[in-house]
């Protein structure tokens, strides 16, 4: 037995641990409200666990952050137990309920400003669809998903096809990623293709989703991807997006080719950085080609990004002096570079990767990754304790940093432990991101 298979039932009890009468908190030490972002990426892992406790929690949480959804469609930040008395936790002009054995609790909702919170919403209803297949769910959020989307439509405030967003709000919600960013732009394609899923699900037409997607697809690629890969299409950027013209030339002349998806391209302006976590997921849902894919995962392994652990959330760090540095990094010591966003290394980022690697077909090197990302997640800062799930570590010693069990190093440990057994990743395929 490995490592990693000690590891797997250690990391579904922390996460099934973290579960309340309101869903998935982030962690067991810190960061006691259901998040949005957390506890949708942690639904891959929870709808996995052995325990039914494990599911039960995923759905619960898309209860409670459907019950409160802005007045405008945004999905909650997250929802906490102080604040608003709230005991049925009914929705906003609505009739739905967390669940009718839910205990009394005193909750309160935070919306942030984050771009991240529809998105993940979208995508955790659809990975809890092709898991259960409950479609009278579905339908029962579909208003909730529809208003979400919505939402997110009003978010491409030049109604480009991308999303654009202002810095610090996207997962790395203390870092300058900005205008048409990578990583949000990326859900933004996986939320079409989870819309079209769903919208067929209740028997209407998928196909505007779809199409939508490939639209996203191809401005991505336009925009962040300098390469062979990619062919810029110079007369549709001039007869269509003219503003377009002068990144995209400056990028090329530049830069000529990168590896990678660029973090951002802003007015005039770009950054030369790999974004770990947008090029994972580019790659696990199936917007990178199998070109861009092996260029991205072999990069992570030629420039150390998954050293001393797998992996750093960013690389190269950003520097005190340079263009993007904010001088709000310096805040709690926590975005000095190797720390936290700024090149700390990620366990829940880790389990991305290893699924990516699975997705690749890269399975032997997947199983050592896998491996190392146990080794990681068993490091602990009290003496005597083992299996920490921390949040993250020092990009270069590798220490443990953080909140320790943190949901979503557990439930992406239980996911990537999961696609390397299966030697698949459940609900991506092989040949185009999601089934």
């Amino acid at each position: 037995m490995t490592l990693a298979d000690l590891g797997r039932p250690l990391a579904e009890r922390t996460v099934i641990g973290n579960g309340s009468p309101i869903g998935l908190l982030g962690s067991s030490t810190a960061y006691k409200q259901v998040w949005a972002r957390d506890s949708m990426i942690c639904s891959l892992g929870l709808m996995l666990c052995g325990d039914p406790a494990g599911p039960d929690i995923a759905r619960q949480s898309i209860r409670t952050l459907a019950a409160y959804q802005s007045r405008l469609g945004n999905i909650p930040h997250n929802v906490g137990f102080t604040g608003i008395p709230d005991p049925a936790l009914i929705a906003h002009g609505g009739a739905l309920h967390v669940g009718e054995h839910a205990p009394t609790v005193v909750v309160d909702s935070a919306h942030a400003g984050c771009i991240d919170n529809s998105l993940w919403f979208i995508l955790g209803n659809y990975y809890l669809h092709r898991t259960d297949g409950d479609t009278e769910r579905v339908r029962a959020l579909w208003p909730h998903l529809q208003r979400a989307y919505t939402w997110l439509e009003y978010q491409d405030s030049n109604e480009c096809g991308l999303l654009e967003v202002h810095e610090a709000m996207d997962w790395a919600d203390l870092f300058a990623n900005r205008y048409n960013s990578l990583w949000p732009n990326a859900l933004w394609f996986a939320a079409q293709r989870a819309m079209a899923h769903l919208s067929e699900a209740l028997g209407e037409p998928g196909e505007r989703y779809l199409e939508r997607a490939e639209d996203i697809r191809f401005k991505i690629n336009t925009l962040l991807w300098v390469g062979p890969e990619v062919d810029k299409d110079l007369t549709w950027i001039e007869h269509h997006r003219k503003e377009w013209l002068y990144p995209v030339r400056l990028t090329t002349t530049v830069l000529q080719e990168r590896p990678y998806y660029l973090p951002y391209m802003a007015f005039r302006d770009y950054e030369d950085r790999f974004d770990t976590f947008g090029n994972l997921v580019a790659v696990l849902f199936g917007l990178a080609s199998d070109a861009q894919t092996h260029r991205i995962l072999d990069y992570i392994d030629s420039a150390g990004i998954n050293e001393p652990w797998p992996v750093k959330a960013v690389y190269p760090p950003v520097q005190p002096g340079d263009k993007d540095w904010r001088e709000y990094y310096r805040l709690r010591n926590l975005n000095l570079p190797n720390h936290y966003h700024n090149g700390g290394l990620w366990p829940f980022i880790g389990g991305f990767y290893v699924a990516a690697l699975v997705k690749a077909g890269r399975l032997d090197q997947a199983a050592r990754q896998l491996e190392r990302l146990a080794q990681m997640n068993r490091l602990s800062r009290t003496p005597g304790l083992e299996w920490d799930f921390n949040e993250w570590h020092h990009g270069v010693t590798g220490r443990p940093s953080g909140f320790r069990g943190q949901s979503w190093s557990a439930a992406m440990f239980v996911y990537a432990h999961e696609c390397v057994r299966r030697g698949e990743c459940p609900v991506f395929n092989a040949a185009g991101g999601w089934t």
